[in-house]
Order: structure tokens, then sequence, then C-alpha cells
């Protein structure tokens, strides 16, 4: 009997230490994967680090680029397009006004009734996605979709036979090379739009004749940017408002510039003295930025490799298009760290269409 309850205690003993060992052991390996999940976000941080010293130098490369652009036409990685708008709302307008805003994966109509001396603005706005095989198929069937739906905006809220022309302005938040304050022509598509033949195209033009088409009696009175609608807007409120930045799908900027410091428009006049000068800055890059192994592989995968002139340089950084992208290649080198592998995987060639990049973020 002594023997057995020995044996037994042995056996618990055994059983004891082995339960020990393998929990110390898991214990082990945790805080080993706990010390690769620290070192790599601690890598990241310092990769993105921004002292105020990189942040001025960041600065001045762009003053100096703001300059150049002004200066003349590519000279600069800031193409500083003139915008025409030498007037910005003093907030005594009157009257109901439509807007069209695309500029990304969705796009609004909306109808607004100013009252004067800067009244609250309660807008009537609806929005409709962008169906994806009207973002790389051709312009007019884009257009005439945008009208259909702009009809039946305009048929809830006034009658759309009525004689009087109704004015529309455009927000077309892509960059374009304005010919006046109605008209432009589309430099490049970007955030997933690839309409072959809408580039180098005027662009308030088609949308004029997708509402023809229609039979809307509405003509497109202004043609501007987002960041110049949003300066707008800003300035309505505002008078002190001189610029404004657009982050989102991707990022953008304008400002108020004196016409006598565009060098490029020498002998424009304006009534102000002044003009709304569109940025586009996505395109800037300075080698003050940090620029981590994961901007490089996601910049091999983008669809447009090593090109100064895609719109990856800006949105991977700051606007939310690649933003999906960037954490999926983060987590699987997070994830192969922590299970101790080295290698990096190759990952799939990166589709930008809307469902992937929502399945992915």
């Amino acid at each position: 009997m002594g023997k057995v309850v020995l044996g037994v205690a042995v056996g618990v003993a055994v059983a004891a230490c082995t339960v020990a060992a393998l929990v110390v052991g898991r214990r082990v390996r945790s805080r080993r994967k706990w010390k690769r999940v620290v070192g790599v976000l601690k890598e990241m941080e310092e990769s993105c680090e921004t002292t105020v010293g990189r942040l001025k130098q960041v600065v001045d490369a762009m003053a100096v680029e703001m300059h150049a652009g002004l200066a003349s036409e590519g000279g600069s990685k800031l193409k500083m397009l003139l915008t025409f708008v030498d007037n910005l709302p003093s907030g005594s307008e009157k009257g109901i006004f439509y807007a069209l805003d695309l500029g990304g994966t969705n796009f609004r109509v909306l109808r607004v009734e100013l009252g004067g001396q800067r009244s609250d603005l309660d807008p009537d706005v609806e929005q409709q996605p962008i169906p994806e095989q009207l973002m790389t198929g051709r312009s007019e069937d884009l257009f005439d979709f945008i009208a259909s739906s702009l009809y039946q905006f305009v048929e809830k809220n006034d009658s759309v036979q009525s004689p009087i022309t109704k004015l529309l302005g455009f927000t077309f938040s892509f960059p374009v090379k304005q010919t006046s304050v109605s008209s432009g022509v589309l430099i490049k598509w970007t955030k997933g739009f690839a309409i072959r033949d809408m580039v180098e195209k005027e662009v308030a033009g088609a949308l004029q004749q997708a509402l023809t088409r229609k039979g809307l009696n509405m003509r497109v009175s202004v043609l501007v940017n987002d960041t110049v609608g949003t300066l707008a807007l800003g300035h309505y409120h505002d008078a002190d408002t001189v610029a404004a930045v657009i982050i989102g799908t991707g990022t953008n900027a304008c400002y108020w510039e004196r016409t006598d410091a565009i060098i490029k428009c020498q002998g424009l006049l304006t009534t102000s003295g002044g003009m709304v000068v569109n940025m586009e800055w996505g395109n800037f890059w300075s080698s003050h930025l940090p620029r981590t192994s994961y901007d490089i592989e996601l910049d091999a995968e983008s669809p447009n490799p090593n090109d100064q002139e895609s719109d990856f340089k800006d949105v991977r950084r700051v606007g939310c298009f690649w933003t999906g992208f960037f954490q999926v290649i983060f987590a699987f080198h997070l994830k192969d760290t922590i299970n101790g592998c080295n290698a990096r995987r190759r990952l799939p060639r990166i589709n930008t269409s809307c469902k992937n990049l929502k399945r992915r973020s």
C-alpha cells in the first residue's frame, strides 16, 4: 500500500512539474512574442517620427515648391492651378442654389436657400454611391447617371419644366486645368477612377451635355475643386478665412493669393486683385518626410510603382484611400514577427476598387 501511495505521489509530482513546465514555457514564449511586438511598434514609432525641426524643413521645402509653381507651368511638384475664382462669398447672397459634388466613390446633390446676412445653412442633401463599372467605363455613361440622379432630386423640390434656368455649382475634386470659372480640362483621374475618354476633355461641358440629354433646364455656372468649395463656405461664415484643406479619400489645399504673385499669369487682371489657387499638394514630396519600409512595399504594390506623378505619394500618408492597404502590410509583418518568421510574404497585386478597399480596411 505504501508503494502505491508513493507511486501516486511521484506521478502527481511529475504531472505537476510537467504542467508547471508547460505554463512556464508558454509564459516565456508569450514574453518573447510580446517583446517582438514591442520591438515592431518601437521601430514603427521611430521611423515615423516627425520632430519640430523636421516639420520646419518640410514647410521650407513646400514654400520653395509653391513659389516655383506660381512662377511657371511644370516647374514644381505642386501644380498651383489657377481657379479663376477672384471673389468669395460675402454672406449677403440670396436665392435658391443647386450644387453637385463629385470627388470620390459617392457623389452628392444639394439644394440650399440663402437669406443674406450670413444666414445659417440648412441644405437638402442626397448622396449616392457610384457603381464601380461607371468609374472605369465611358464618360457619357457616368455623366448620364449623375444627370438622372440630379433630375430626380430637382423633381422632388421644384418644377423640372420651369422656363427659368436653374444655376448649378459643380464641385469636381480631380486635377483640372481651369480655363474659366465655369470650365476646365481634366488633367488626370485619381481615387480609383480611370475613364480614359475623359482625360484632357472639358469637364463642365460633359456634364452640361448630359443635363441637356436629360431635358433638365439647368446651367453649370461654376466649376470648382472641393478645396475651393470648402474655402467658399468658410469665407461665407467668416470673412477672415483665406485657406482650406481637405483630408479624405485624398488630400489637397487651396488659398487666396495676390495676382501679382502669380508670375505665370502676368497680365491677368481681377477686380479683387487676388485669386484662389488650387495647390494640388497631393504630389508634394520632400526628402525630409519619413519613409518607412512599409511605404516602400506599398509603393511597389501600387498601380504606379515609383511614379512621382501618381496619387500614391500623398494619400498613403494622409488620405484614407491607401490606409487600409498600409494596415494590411503592417499586420502581415507583425504576425510574421510574432511567429518568428523573417521572410516577407508577397502581397497580391493591389485592386483599388471600392469593394476591395472597404474589405481590406
